[in-house]
Order: structure tokens, then C-alpha cells, then sequence
């Protein structure tokens, strides 16, 4: 129960974590949105970590999850607001939802069951992804992308959405990384420090960077929402960490549910539109996700 739970938390946090975010990549950009989001984050985190319990000696297999946890979520980040700012919510967290089958198949190799139902429904989902990669349309239809200069919207530029299903794509493979290093991280240090690394990478490499070179923005409009991004990142990452101490895979995959519940309510917010075909494809990745949290359950 701790799983279902935790990977439900996690699914409906991440997705207000998303939704706020594609509004703030098109506003300031994906690399500003992920550097304030992960400031907030840290600001959030660090005074708790201070007063926490210790951390435990470092050991070669844990710096590994470390690093996968930090720089599997920078990453993963990156790329996620790029494919918001310039493609539909819908098809790109689609896309990027995939990192729970994807961390699930990690789990097994590193020693949880694979029973041929999963098998079968991970081959579904894959050929949902292939669907949606391959479907036409327009981008981010019905949106009301306004880029900051004034500028033509990225998602009115020629193979806009192509580009937006390869970084969906892309997230999802670094999301996958990055959720399974947490989990194993989860495992050995307490809560906070665990959600600290992908904060801390992502202020150093991104931040920083940004700020030491004049290229970070923020705007009046952009500013709550990236607070909202950092605040709920947080949270997500927490409750999903507590339902891996029971099952990896299973809150890795209802985790991922966050797709389903941000593109509901994209339909209803920005009044999101997709095509016969990527509706196909978008319909079996939530059918497969949902199977396999029931043969997983």
C-alpha cells in the first residue's frame, strides 16, 4: 500500500509540477525554468538537511546513484521544458511517462520479478511511443504560447513537434536514471538528502552557469510558477522516494502516471488538441501504464 500511495502522490505532484513548468519554459525557457526551479528547490531542502541525520559513508556503488539521481534529473529537466516550450503537453509528458516502464525494467535487472504479463504490456507501451513519435499534427494546438521578446512562438516553427517528440522522448530514458538512482539513494540516506542531488547538480551546472553569464531570465508572469515547479518537484520526488522503500517498480510505474493527469487537465486548461493518430498512441501508453501497475500490483 505504501507503493500505491506514494507512486500516486508523486504522479499528481509532478504533474502540477509540469504543468506550471510548460507555462514557464514559454515564458523565460527551458534552461532559466530549470535553473530557478531547482534554486527554489534547494532553498527548500537545504535548511531541513542541515538538521537532519548525518550522511552515511560514501561507498563506490552509492556515488554512482548518486550521480545518476542528480544528473539523470538535470538532464531529464532540460529536455522535458524544451519539448513543453515547444510541442503539446500531452504528447511530450506522454512520452517522458515512460521513465517509470523504463526504470521498472531497471528494477528487474537488479533483481525484481518480470513476469511475461509486464513483458507484454511493456511491448505495448513501446508501440504506443512509436505511434505518437510518428503521428502528424500540428503543435501545441490551441495553446497560447507567447515567447517573451514578442517573438514568433517556437512551437509555430516548422518540425516543431518532431523535435518535441524527440525530447520526450530523451527525458523519459534520462527520468529513468534518475528515479531508480533515487530509489536505490532512498534506501541508505535519510528523506531530504535524498532529494537533494538532482537540487544541488542542477544549481551548479545550470544556475550558476546561467547567472555568471547573463543568460538567466525571469519575469513577473514566470516567477510563481517556477516556485510552484521547485516546491512540488520536491514533494513529488518525497513521496515517490517513500513508496520505493516497499517496491521500485511499482511507484516507478504509478509515478509515471502523471502524463494521464497533466493531459486532462492541459485538455481543460489550454484547450490542448491532438491528432487521431497521437490520441492512438497517447491512449495505449496510458492503457500500458495502467496494466502494468495492476500485474505489478
Amino acid at each position: 500500500m505504501i507503493a500505491i500511495l506514494g507512486g500516486l502522490s508523486a504522479a499528481f505532484l509532478w504533474a502540477t509540477a509540469n504543468l506550471a513548468s510548460s507555462r514557464s519554459s514559454r515564458l523565460i525557457g527551458a534552461s532559466s525554468t530549470v535553473a530557478w526551479m531547482m534554486l527554489v528547490g534547494l532553498a527548500v531542502t537545504a535548511p531541513i538537511a542541515l538538521v537532519s541525520e548525518p550522511m552515511p559513508p560514501m561507498t563506490p556503488a552509492l556515488a554512482v546513484w548518486l550521480t545518476a539521481s542528480g544528473a539523470g534529473g538535470v538532464v531529464g529537466l532540460l529536455f522535458l521544458y524544451r519539448g513543453l516550450r515547444i510541442g503539446k503537453v500531452g504528447v511530450v509528458l506522454a512520452l517522458a511517462s515512460t521513465e517509470g516502464a523504463i526504470a521498472a525494467l531497471f528494477s528487474v535487472i537488479g533483481g525484481e520479478s518480470l513476469n511475461v504479463a509486464t513483458a507484454l504490456v511493456l511491448g505495448l507501451i513501446a508501440i504506443g511511443i512509436a505511434t505518437v513519435a510518428l503521428a502528424g499534427g500540428s503543435a501545441a494546438e490551441g495553446t497560447e504560447a507567447v515567447e517573451a521578446d514578442g517573438s514568433t512562438p517556437p512551437s509555430a516553427a516548422p518540425g516543431a513537434e518532431r523535435r518535441s517528440v524527440l525530447f520526450g522522448a530523451a527525458a523519459a530514458i534520462a527520468f529513468a536514471f534518475s528515479i531508480y538512482g533515487t530509489a536505490r539513494i532512498g534506501l541508505s540516506l535519510p528523506l531530504v538528502l535524498a532529494v537533494m542531488p538532482a537540487r544541488v547538480a542542477g544549481v551548479a551546472c545550470v544556475f550558476v552557469p546561467l547567472a555568471l553569464t547573463g543568460r538567466l531570465r525571469m519575469t513577473r508572469r514566470a516567477a510563481p510558477l517556477v516556485v510552484i515547479v521547485g516546491i512540488f518537484e520536491v514533494l513529488g520526488n518525497a513521496a515517490f522516494i517513500l513508496g520505493s522503500h516497499e517496491s521500485i517498480a511499482i511507484a516507478s510505474v504509478l509515478a509515471s502516471q502523471y502524463a494521464a493527469v497533466a493531459a486532462v487537465a492541459a485538455f481543460f486548461l489550454f484547450r490542448e488538441r491532438l491528432s487521431r493518430g497521437q490520441r492512438s498512441g497517447f491512449v495505449a501508453i496510458a492503457v500500458g501504464l495502467a496494466i502494468l501497475t495492476a500485474v505489478r500490483g
